[in-house]
């Protein structure tokens, strides 16, 4: 009888470890970055924007994840056109500031966690995602924007990082369908992890956004408040938003919010937004943060 009681009381431990405690859905736009690491934040163009992070970052605090999952996109500075994983997960102990041609930000080491994310390869690459395996790699401003945007300024990043790339760079870039599969396929992992932790997932890049070509400097307002709007309550209809709408709505570099529907897909079902933040422009694009948490 008291092994019965055991074996009960262990299978109800194991369903409330590896708890999603919020998904995090940010732009990592580098002058963001920039705008940190030189001080400016305060200055008139700027403070707008910064002062919207505030209840971000008193959330993050409050919250304390042991681990976030940051997907992200790397901006040929760990890889260049010769290799393009479709996704990536960096399975290190730490990942380094990348040089982006203007020395490495002057922000913390990365501190990975080895053990989530070796789970995290297996779990999805059985689970039929063939994802590439990272053992060493700079992460650039994709990864380190997110970082200070909710973290600030710290000595040291508060939690553990795994990083998850996806390419958004060269066509073809996966389908925001494919990433909202990817995401239920890592809330799975999580679900079978066998350690009490609590994770953030961030997606992250976009908004509206395009660099180059006739149309370069565009922002969709528009687009980015509808975006937002669904990601709580309405995911699947963002998850059938082709390639050309993004690039028709939304800018050629409008195509990274599709690494927002790999957060979307590790949420529950039901959600309920807790902060949100869009804020035009930031440099040559929109901003936009939001953060979510499982109703149930």
């Amino acid at each position: 009888m008291h092994m019965g009681i055991r074996v009960v009381a262990q299978t109800y431990w194991r369903k409330t470890v590896a708890r999603i405690v919020g998904g995090i859905g940010t732009s990592h736009v580098p002058a963001i970055g920039a705008a940190i690491d030189n001080g400016k934040t305060e200055a008139p163009y700027w403070k707008p924007l910064f002062d919207g992070y505030a209840p971000a970052r008193e959330w993050m605090q409050e919250t304390a994840p042991d681990v976030a999952i940051i997907v992200y996109n790397d901006h040929a500075s760990a890889f260049s056109l010769e290799l393009i994983p479709t996704f990536l997960v960096g399975v290190a102990d730490e990942f380094q500031p990348a040089d982006e041609g203007y020395g490495p930000r002057q922000v913390p080491v990365v501190k990975g966690d080895s053990k989530l994310a070796w789970h995290l390869a297996e779990s999805l690459i059985l689970d039929e995602f063939d994802m590439t395996i990272a053992n060493k790699m700079p992460v650039d401003h994709g990864l380190t924007v997110p970082l200070s945007i909710m973290c600030d300024q710290p000595s040291e990043w508060p939690c553990q990082v795994v990083p998850l790339g996806v390419n958004v760079i060269q066509y073809p870039p996966p389908t925001g369908l494919r990433c909202y599969k990817l995401g239920k396929a890592i809330r799975r992992a999580l679900d079978a992890y066998d350690d009490d932790i609590k994770v953030v997932i961030f997606g992250t890049g976009g908004m509206s956004h395009q660099l180059a070509g006739e149309r370069a400097g565009m922002i969709n307002q528009e687009f980015d408040q509808n975006f937002l709007d669904k990601l709580s309550h309405d995911p699947d209809s963002l998850a059938a938003i082709s390639h050309k709408r993004y690039i028709q709505e939304a800018g050629a570099e409008g195509i990274e919010m599709v690494m927002w529907m790999v957060m979307r897909g590790a949420m529950n079902d039901d959600v309920k937004e807790i902060y949100r933040h869009y804020h035009v422009p930031a440099s040559n694009t929109a901003a936009g943060l939001i953060i979510l948490e499982n109703a149930n």
